[in-house]
């Protein structure tokens, strides 16, 4: 039995700040050590968001967006601790 996926968060399209906000919250309702995937506009939006997380301790991977062009997944860790 394969482990469930990673709680899913679609920001395509939200603008900045508030695509940084919403992964905030939604990072807070997963466990430290847990996963939390969230698609995003590539560019400015995925930057942005990516430092904002990775100063604050989080674990940050990215990759181009599976369905559509222009856009980008990435996987966010949640710091321990």
């Amino acid at each position: 039995m394969s482990p469930a996926p990673p709680p899913a968060l679609d920001l395509r399209g939200t603008p900045c700040p508030l695509n940084f906000i919403r992964t905030k919250l939604a990072l807070e309702q997963v466990a430290p050590g847990a996963l939390l995937q969230v698609d995003l506009d590539a560019g400015e939006p995925q930057q942005l968001v990516t430092e904002g997380l990775e100063t604050a301790g989080h674990g940050v991977t990215w990759a181009p967006h599976p369905e559509q062009e222009g856009a980008v997944r990435l996987l966010i860790c949640r710091h321990v601790g």
